[in-house]
Order: C-alpha cells, then sequence, then structure tokens
C-alpha cells in the first residue's frame, strides 16, 4: 500500500485505533510502573486521557482537518490525568497545531507536527527527564526530519518512525538507573508506542469500533461532546493579588489579539519575552486565530504597541491597581468576616468530590481551597482545616484536568487554592489553571497528603497569595513522608529485593523497609524517616486497618520515638495501611 496523502476520516480513523491500541494495553503499561505499588497510574492515566478526545473525536461525523484537530487538542487537554496524560495531551496539542490548517496531510506535514508536538510537550515540562516518554517522542521527531527526506510514502514513513520509537524506549533503562534496576522499560514511552502502533492499524484499514467508547475507558458509555461541555479560552484574569501593599507593576493590562500576520511559537515567544521585560503576572493564551494577554504593568502603552504589530485589539481594559488597592482591602475584609461567620456553621462532610450543600451559592470570598484527598477520615480533616472542597482520587485514581475545573466552580472565591497531594496529579492541576476564566488558580506543589494538611495548616489570611504559596511551599519542605502498603510484583528497588505480597515503607525519596508484617514494617519505616530534628510524628491508619491494629502501631511508634509527640488518626484511606508523617 502506497499511501502519499491523508485525509481526514483517515486521521480520524488512525487517531481511534491509536487509543483503542493503548485502552487494550492499559493494564500491562500499569504493570510497566517501577514501584509496585497497587494504583492505576501511568496506563491508566494515558487511556482516560486519550479517550476523552476520542469520545469527541467520534462525534465527528463529517471530520474537517481543523474540527478534528479542535477534538483531539480540547479532548486531552480537558481529560488529561497525571503527569503521564498531561504530556501526552501536549504531544497531542502540538501535532494538532500543525495539521489543522491542511486539507491533506503528507510526509513532510508529518515531519513538522512530530517535531511540534514534542518542542509543545517539552515546554510544559518545568524539569524534562530523559529516559521517560519525552525521549521517546524526541527519538521520533528526529527520525521523522530524517524520513521526511527519504520517502514520501506515508506508511514506509510511519513504519521507520516507529520502529525507531521502540528503539529508543529500549534504551530508556540505560538513561534512568531507576528503570534498569526494576528490569523495565519506561511506562509512559511505551504507552505512546502503543497509541502509534494503534494508529499504525488504523492508518492501514483497522476498523474501530466506537459503539462502546465510554466503556473502554471504564467511564459511563454515552457521553457525547455535548456533555462535556465546553470553556472558551479565558476572558478576564483575575487580580486579586492585589491584596498586597507593594505594588510594582501599578497597570493591570488586559486584551485580545486577532491575529492578523504570521505568529508561530517563535514568535509568542519572543512576545512573552517583550512582555515579560516590561512587567509581571504574564498570561498568554493562544487559542486558533486570537492571542488572550494578560500584564501587570507601568506603561500599558507598550503592551498595547507591540500587539498591534501581530494584529487588531478587542476587549481592552485597564485597571489601576494602586486606586483599587484600598478598596479591595475594605471589600476582602467584608468577605473575611462573612467567611468566619460560615466557617462557625456545623461542617457538611463531603465525598466523592461533593461541596457541601449550597457551597457554591455562598457570597464570594477572598479565597478558597480544594484538596484531593483520599478516604473519608481524611476528607475530614482536610474539612476541618479549611478545605472547601474535596476531589476523591489520589493513587488509584488521578483527578483529570476537567476534573480540577468542575471543582473550580464549586468554590466560590476570588482565589482558589489547589492542592493536588501527589505528585503525579500536580501538572493536571497546572493545566487546569490557564483554562479558568474568572479566579486566580494558585497550586500548592503538595506530592503528599500529609504535606498537603501542612500547608493548609500554614495559610495566613493577611498574606497574598504569593507570599502564602512561599511559606506553604516552605513548610511542606520540613515534612517527610511515608507510606506503607503491599507489592503487587515481585521486583528490585534501592538494593531491595521485593516479592510479590511483601509489605513495603515507601518515603519520599524511595524505598524505606520491606518485610511481612504490616505493624514490623510501619515501624521499620517510620525510624528510617525520623532523625534528631523530628518532633511530631502523624499517623493515619487506612480502610483495611482496624482500630485495635492501629493502636499497636501507635503505641510501639511512641516507644521507638521517645523524642516525638505522636498523633494518631483515622485516615480511612485505600490501598496504604498507614501514611506518616514525621516533621
Amino acid at each position: 500500500m502506497n499511501i502519499r496523502e491523508i485525509d481526514a476520516p483517515l486521521m480520524k480513523q488512525a487517531f481511534l485505533a491509536g487509543a483503542q491500541g493503548l485502552e487494550a494495553k492499559k493494564e500491562w503499561i500499569n504493570e510497566l510502573n517501577v514501584f509496585p505499588v497497587p494504583d492505576g497510574d501511568t496506563g491508566t492515566n494515558m487511556t482516560m486521557t486519550i479517550m476523552a478526545a476520542a469520545r469527541e473525536v467520534a462525534a465527528l461525523e463529517d471530520p474537517t482537518m481543523e474540527t478534528l484537530a479542535r477534538a483531539i487538542s480540547s479532548g486531552s487537554l480537558r481529560g488529561a490525568r497525571g503527569n503521564s496524560g498531561v504530556i501526552l495531551s501536549q504531544l497531542f496539542r502540538g501535532f494538532t497545531k500543525e495539521i489543522k490548517t491542511q486539507k491533506t496531510v503528507d510526509v513532510p506535514t508529518l515531519s513538522r507536527a512530530f517535531v511540534r508536538g514534542t518542542e509543545t510537550a517539552y515546554k510544559a515540562v518545568m524539569k524534562p527527564k530523559e529516559g521517560t516518554i519525552l525521549t521517546v517522542a524526541k527519538g521520533m521527531a528526529d527520525k521523522a526530519v530524517e524520513m521526511a527526506d527519504k520517502t514520501g510514502d506515508v506508511e514506509e514513513f510511519a513504519r521507520e518512525v516507529i520502529a525507531h520509537g521502540d528503539l529508543v524506549l529500549s534504551q530508556t533503562p540505560e538513561m534512568l538507573p531507576v528503570l534498569k534496576q526494576a528490569g523495565v522499560v519506561d511506562s509512559g514511552g511505551q504507552g505512546l508506542m502503543q497509541v502509534m502502533k494503534g494508529a499504525m492499524e488504523g492508518l492501514l484499514g483497522k476498523a474501530v469500533d466506537w459503539s462502546e467508547a465510554g466503556r473502554m475507558a471504564g467511564e459511563p458509555s454515552g457521553e457525547t461532546t455535548k456533555d462535556m461541555g465546553s470553556r472558551a479560552m479565558p476572558d478576564s484574569v483575575d487580580v486579586s493579588e492585589l491584596d498586597t501593599s507593594d505594588i510594582r507593576y501599578g497597570y493591570c493590562t488586559e486584551f485580545i489579539i486577532n491575529i492578523e500576520k504570521e505568529y508561530d511559537e517563535e514568535t509568542e515567544q519572543e512576545f512573552k519575552a517583550y512582555l515579560e521585560s516590561i512587567g509581571d503576572s504574564l498570561v498568554v493564551v493562544s487559542d486558533e486565530d486570537v492571542v488572550k494577554v494578560h500584564v501587570h504593568t507601568n506603561d500599558p502603552g507598550l503592551a498595547i504597541q507591540r500587539a498591534l504589530g501581530y494584529g487588531s485589539l478587542s476587549r481592552m481594559k485597564i485597571d489601576n491597581m494602586r486606586e483599587e488597592h484600598q478598596e479591595r482591602l475594605i471589600q476582602n475584609s467584608e468577605k473575611l468576616a462573612k467567611e468566619q461567620k460560615a466557617a462557625a456553621r456545623a461542617k457538611e462532610k463531603t465525598a466523592g468530590g461533593e461541596a457541601a450543600p449550597g457551597k457554591n451559592q455562598e457570597p464570594r470570598k477572598p479565597y478558597g481551597f480544594i484538596a484531593v484527598s483520599i478516604g473519608d477520615g481524611m476528607g475530614e480533616i482536610f474539612r476541618g482545616i479549611g478545605a472547601d472542597y474535596l476531589i476523591e482520587g489520589g493513587q488509584t485514581m488521578n483527578p483529570s484536568t476537567e476534573d480540577m475545573l468542575n471543582a473550580v466552580d464549586q468554590v466560590n472565591a476570588d482565589q482558589v487554592f489547589i492542592l493536588p497531594n501527589n505528585k503525579n496529579i500536580i501538572l493536571a492541576a497546572e493545566q487546569a489553571k490557564y483554562l479558568v476564566e474568572d479566579k486566580e488558580i494558585i497550586v500548592v506543589p503538595s506530592k503528599t497528603v500529609p504535606q498537603g494538611i501542612t500547608a493548609l495548616i500554614n495559610f495566613i489570611p493577611e498574606l497574598s497569595a504569593e507570599e502564602n504559596l512561599k511559606a506553604m511551599t516552605e513548610e511542606m519542605g520540613r515534612i517527610k513522608t511515608g507510606q506503607v502498603t503491599y507489592a503487587v510484583r515481585s521486583t528490585q528497588i534501592d538494593g531491595m529485593e521485593i516479592h510479590q505480597g511483601d509489605i513495603m515503607g515507601i518515603g519520599d525519596q524511595g524505598m524505606l523497609a520491606v518485610g511481612s508484617s504490616i505493624e514490623g514494617t510501619a515501624i521499620d519505616t517510620l525510624k528510617a524517616m525520623v532523625d534528631e530534628d523530628s518532633e511530631l510524628v502523624s499517623i493515619y491508619y487506612g480502610s483495611d486497618v482496624k482500630p485495635e491494629e492501629a493502636e499497636r502501631v501507635f503505641a510501639m511508634a511512641q516507644e521507638a520515638c521517645p523524642e516525638c509527640e505522636v498523633e494518631l488518626h483515622d485516615g480511612g484511606q485505600p490501598i496504604y495501611y498507614y501514611l506518616m508523617s514525621a516533621e
């Protein structure tokens, strides 16, 4: 078969087959997780990300390349779960930007799309690490550039690119020692290769039955693009950071550029760099042929003049923040008083990602909090220290970007702090931040539940969002966390031999203890965490632990850590027998 061009219907078929190829292997990909913990991670996250896009793609009856690109990009962006899912969505975002203006796609266009997708994904990750899905994507992009000079046959091009992707994937253990030690390749890279191989089959004519699209992803079937809802590009950016007397740049400047001249990624980066040189609090969001700009500056005219070089402007808005400062302080103090009255009411239990009844109908307040929680007990703890909304999730199910957006909708506040409480959820929260229209979102980079609890406890209403974020992050850095669970497979990590069914104690940086006893391993884990500076130990027992068993561990902990104050809490979390922190 000699394929010189791909039209929109064939591209749709290839994408859906790629989604199906990933879904079919998601459990196998989960098994590649370095830590043999019983959670649904890379395979599940990537599958749910691509399935969110696949539902939108499947709903297109007569697709054009433009509508197809929009469905893939928008659907994967909203459905992104976990780091691997967010990176996958960014690969799609860059890829579709390159193909959306084409009626058909040939090898040169595919080559450019691979490169653009990889560049977009690398930019989305603050500290890219080689030996991951990013490395595999880059390897395929490099091969795509090479093949564009050798052939015009799409099938030959795809086979060579996929073969090279497999080669790079096989080398990932040499790039990340932890992969080599565990005897596995990178799970995210493997997931990407399953997408590629599935897409190849679709390209060659494999039929895809999409009648069960929803159930394939483990979600309710029958959900359409309409059901998913839609969010426009941000129309305004909240300026509640005005609650500080030290305003460096006085004018909050916002406008939309209707692009009329060339505006590529290089141009966008140059524009951002210029705006950063004349101000701060910069947000530049590009979507189709418009660019939304928000910047704090002392000379709005400079920003406007530069923007006019790219096209006409609309929805221009300039606010003098210094004049508004005193008024805002008064308003916020009134809101704080109302909030304190509301907090005195009986607290409503929240589970499964539901706010207390009427929460989003309460008067708007200066700030609110969203926490990702695991278990009823943990939910009660978060609610008790000020969380407005809980997203049920964590290790067993990473919430999506759409879950974050829905939660933000339920918190009626100017500034909303999100506590992901899991390193694999932070990127999804960051991605949601740029899709919110009327609130300022602050993502606190909490990687564990104990870190999230500490961060929320240390919030100070009198400080600005930036000051609170800095203080909360610093306090989290003083927390050591341990998690006790069981091994779902045999492996070797950090010099420890682990057998299926063993009890493991996992710390912030790696494995702390392995044993056959839950209680013994919990104490061994705690001993590995506590040092001479530790003063407080908190133990949260899970849903599979009986209260009397937890009391025994509590007594053993007091004996093992005589210099520390030890607290015991009913966390109710699944999967993990104990979560522990030392500070």
